[in-house]
Parts: C-alpha cells; structure tokens; sequence
C-alpha cells in the first residue's frame, strides 16, 4: 500500500480483517507500506500490521513478490503510480477521485485497458458502494420495486471546515486534491447515483462557491484534523458545491457537496424515487434504508424501515447475527474480498478505471459550468462506462 493516513488506516483495516471473516480464494498477505517518511512509515506499519514498510514505491513495484498495489495517497500522485504498477503487471486499487483532471483519467484507464488485456486488473475504491444496505438499495432498484426512477436527490454534507482557524491540509489545494468538496465528496455521490440507479449523469448545472479563502497553514495533521503553523495561506479549492444532473433516460437528480453544514459530520443522503415507490440512504444510520411503497393500500403507506443485517443481505453472512450493527470500517473489508476475488476469477472488479473515469468528467463538466454562470454543460458522450 502506498500512502498512510486516514485512507490508510481504513484500507489496513480491510486487508486485515477480510481474510479473517470471509473465505477469499487467494491468501493475503499484506508485505509492504510505503511513505515518504521512513520513521512515520515504519510506525504506521507496526501498528496496521504490515511485514515491513519502504520509502520508494518505485522500487517496491518493481518486487516479484507484489501482486496487488494499492494506492491511498493525494490525487496529485495516482496517475504515476497506478500507470508505473500496471505497467509492472500489478493489480491496482486506487482511491477516489481516480485523479484530478479527465486526462489522467483518461490516461489511467486507457492503462487499466491494456493491462487487462494481460490478465492485470485495476478498481477505483468507491467503498460506499459496498455498504450492505447502498448494495441492497442498488438490487431493490434492479428488480423494479420503486419502478421507473424519476428522481434522486443525493448530498454529502460535512462541518469539519466551519472553524475558519482550521488549518490548510492538503485537501484544501487544488495542486494536491484536484478540487474541493467536489471531487473529494460530491465524487461518491455522483458514483452513488450512478451505481444504484444504473443511469449515467448526461449533463450538469452547477455553482461552486469557497466561503473562507486563506487558513492557517497546517503544521502537523493527518485526515481531517491537524495543527496550526506560522502563516497563512489560500485556499484554492471550493468548500461548496450544488448542482443539478439529468441522468440518461430523463430523470433529475440535485447534488450537494459541502463541508460547511454546521452540525452534519459525514451525512452522506440519497433518496431515489419512482413511480410505484421510493428508497432512501442516510450513512450516518448506515445499517437501514427506508421503502416507500406506492402500490400498498393507502392505510398502509409511508415509509418502511429496512434493517440490513440479515445474512441474506449482501455482505452480511459473514460477520454477525442479525441485528448486530456493521460499523464504516466494514465497506473496506467487502472492497477486499470483492478485488481479491475478481482477480481469482480473471474478472474486472467493480468500478473500473472506466466508471472512474465517468465520475470524473461529470465532476470536471460541474467545474465548467460554474465557471460559465451554472449553464448546463454536456458530460462527454462515452462518459457512460458500464455501472
């Protein structure tokens, strides 16, 4: 794994725990973590588990005894890597966004296309896909229990940014994360929609906005906490992002991206509807959807709390009798299980460098259009990857 911190403690957490709770036809064995900082690395890895750590990732994918690398550093540095790892006959886990621009998105899944072609996979880690009750919410879709979908509203609403005297970390530059809230949340709501709807977003109206525009800058931090240093300066990314999409077939869908919302700490929202019915998603009650069923006698209606832990429910025969709750952390433990077995079966683990791709020309036709004074802006045609 290369890159240790938030996103390298959740996805330790995965390698670790997903050989122990579900029977993998591969063994796992995690070898090397890599980072820039031999003391921090080596620390990191002590704690999460790994058999040794290193500081040049280049010479880690170069090893015959790496199979799989899995990237969870900034989007500044995917392209580089996941390119350089495919090359080297790796199979790739990169985290969200898949990068910071459409070129090297386009560039890491034209790489994911011929490496495939040798046997060699790669997936995006859209982890919240892989939450029992958004896969459930997903099937319930599929088979036609809300029928034809009309309308989605999704949002991913955070406060983690409010206090103007939180530092600038990495996230807040757009050299290093691409974009703001955009590309670091609204990228799982975009994906959300399309992965539980079947439908790619066609076109966006969007307005993006940054509310405190210069910070302290960081002095030591990881995830999204950290300490002030000496200075200030400007934050190049946005803190808001809302728009509007038409998905392919017709129907609406609104997005908000922000981590301004005083008082909602990682509320991520979809609400899909249709016209014998509605499912909603809240991940802060992460173990539940709710189902409105309009073809039930008008005594019975409103909506229906689902809870997702019966072990007929995707994921959930592993891990624990009914009723006792799954918690964040498991997502990353069914990423696992779902790429090891992919590659056991010479299959293509979902999302692909191609959906990744698709989310993220819809997030740079978002750019655009506020740019251009929220005009409606086309995604680029063969934006629709297989969802």
């Amino acid at each position: 794994m290369i890159g240790h911190g938030f996103m390298g403690a959740a996805h330790s957490v995965g390698w670790r725990q997903a050989p122990r709770m579900f029977d993998l036809p591969a063994t796992v064995e995690m070898a090397v973590l890599v980072g820039r900082n031999a003391d921090a690395v080596s620390a990191a890895a002590a704690k999460w588990g790994w058999a040794e750590s290193a500081t040049d990732w280049r010479d880690v994918i170069a090893r015959d005894d790496i199979d799989v690398v899995d990237i969870v550093t900034p989007g500044d540095s995917h392209a580089e890597i996941a390119i350089a790892a495919l090359a080297a006959g790796k199979h790739v886990l990169c985290e969200k966004p898949l990068a910071n621009t459409v070129a090297e998105a386009e560039a890491m899944a034209d790489a994911a296309t011929r490496a495939a072609g040798r046997g060699v996979r790669a997936m995006v880690g859209f982890t919240y896909r892989r939450v029992p009750a958004v896969t459930l919410l997903r099937d319930l879709i599929a088979e036609g229990v809300i029928g034809t979908v009309q309308q989605v509203r999704a949002a991913y609403r955070q406060d983690w940014l409010v206090d103007p005297q939180m530092p600038l970390a990495w996230r807040l530059q757009k050299e290093h994360a691409g974009s703001g809230a955009l590309g670091d949340i609204g990228a799982h709501i975009i994906d959300m929609t399309q992965f539980v709807t079947g439908l790619a977003v066609e076109s966006v109206s969007g307005t993006m906005d940054t509310i405190v525009k210069e910070r302290p800058l960081q002095g030591a931090g990881s995830g999204l906490s950290g300490t002030a240093a000496e200075g200030v300066g400007q934050v190049t990314v946005d803190d808001v992002a809302i728009f509007t999409g038409r998905l392919a077939g017709g129907a609406l869908a609104s997005f908000e991206a922000t981590r301004f919302a005083t008082g909602r700490k990682n509320a991520l929202t979809i609400e899909v509807s249709g016209d014998k019915g509605s499912l909603a998603f809240d991940l802060e009650d992460l173990n539940s959807l709710q189902l409105y069923d309009r073809t039930a006698p008008a005594d019975r209606q409103g909506f229906t709390r689902i809870l997702v832990t019966e072990s007929q429910h995707p994921y959930v025969s592993a891990w624990w009798p009914a009723g006792h709750m799954l918690g964040y952390e498991h997502g990353f433990s069914h990423q696992v299980v779902d790429l090891v077995t992919a590659i056991a079966e010479g299959a293509d683990p979902h999302p692909t460098f191609d959906e990744g791709l698709s989310v993220q020309r819809v997030l740079d036709a978002v750019e655009r259009s506020s740019e251009n004074g929220s005009a409606w802006v086309r995604v680029a045609v063969d934006a629709a990857a297989s969802v």
